[in-house]
């Protein structure tokens, strides 16, 4: 019979030693790990950077339309455009474009700065304190703009108040005499008549009336019974609807310019007219509006009137918004024509 085999035990000690990991091992283990978060640390904050310029520049873009949504309505719905002024052919910069943009861009010509505006009167869908009468509609009558003052805006101001009206780098300028009757910041007053004439020659037609609106020194229009009554050319050469008072319904602003914003940008204000005092001087008229701020972080604002006063009138606007952080740009453009939803 042959011997037995001896079985042979494994130590447990060296079993545990052999399911266990060595020192090099661990380290290897942990350095894969680390490189690998890393990886993944890397690609989360690529996707993050990625995600936050997608935010910004959806925000940019949400502002931007909102912007030129509200300017566009505006125009559209308008019945008159105020701001720019057409190109004025006795000076060296054209008042039919005002472009303004961060970092500003040296003024055209003998103007001292480059300034952006767009303005209109108020379009008649607006009836802020909800009485069912619009308050482009002054005294309630039905009708609209209808009686001028010397001062057409009502403002107390040469042209619209605060606001460069003809592009020479001047705000509100006075002349002899009393300056808030210069409407459109010329040098002089009341000088072009609501005739669809150019009076005085600047490019612009009728965009500095007299209180005596059409100039014929009579109420309404003269030898016409203006408001139905039964009497022709009844009252004060002022009262332009011949309703008994005058100078009662002007001009009502809408006006988008750039004021100083945070950083190097600046912001688009929206101004409206409100029907109520605002300003607390215990009246109604051109000086009461609110201003709120429908765009941030403007980097160029651009506003061109084209077209002439026997053709159709448009408006081309540019707008750029840019994040400074980031420096990532938006840019809208388009053209809308003046009360063309009219």
């Amino acid at each position: 019979m042959p011997p037995p085999v001896p079985v042979k035990y494994a130590s447990p000690h060296r079993a545990n030693t052999q399911l266990g990991l060595t020192y090099v091992e661990i380290l290897l283990t942990v350095s894969i790990t680390a490189i690998i978060m890393l990886a993944l640390m890397g690609v989360v904050n690529t996707a993050s950077e990625a995600g936050k310029e997608v935010m910004e520049r959806t925000s940019l873009t949400r502002q931007a339309r909102f912007a030129m949504a509200r300017m566009v309505r505006t125009i559209s719905h308008t019945k008159r455009l105020m701001l720019p002024l057409r190109d004025n052919p006795n000076t060296d910069w054209p008042e039919n474009l005002r472009e303004q943009t961060v970092p500003p861009t040296p003024p055209l010509g003998s103007s001292t700065l480059a300034s952006a505006v767009l303005a209109t009167t108020l379009p008649l869908y607006v009836d802020l304190d909800g009485d069912g009468i619009a308050d482009a509609d002054n005294d309630g009558d039905g009708l609209v703009d209808e009686d001028l003052p010397k001062d057409n805006q009502n403002d107390s101001r040469a042209g619209i108040g605060l606001i460069d009206d003809d592009g020479d780098g001047s705000i509100d300028e006075t002349i002899p005499g009393n300056p808030k009757d210069d409407n459109d910041e010329d040098g002089s007053k009341n000088e072009d008549i609501l005739n669809d004439i150019d009076d005085d020659g600047d490019g612009s037609i009728d965009e500095d009336a007299n209180d005596d609106a059409n100039g014929d020194t009579r109420p309404g229009i003269i030898g016409v019974d203006d408001d139905a009554d039964g009497t022709v050319d009844e009252g004060d050469r002022k009262d332009d609807d011949e309703d008994g008072i005058n100078d009662e319904d002007w001009y009502d602003a809408v006006v988008y310019f750039l004021d100083p914003g945070p950083s190097s940008s600046r912001v688009l204000v929206e101004r409206i007219p409100v029907p109520w005092d605002n300003n607390g001087d215990a009246k109604v008229d051109g000086s009461d509006y609110a201003e709120s701020v429908i765009a941030s972080s403007v980097t160029r604002f651009r506003v061109e009137r084209l077209g002439s006063a026997t053709t159709i009138e448009v408006v081309d606007i540019t707008l750029e918004l840019t994040d400074p952080a980031s420096g990532e740009s938006i840019s809208l453009q388009t053209s809308v024509r003046v009360g063309g939803a009219l």
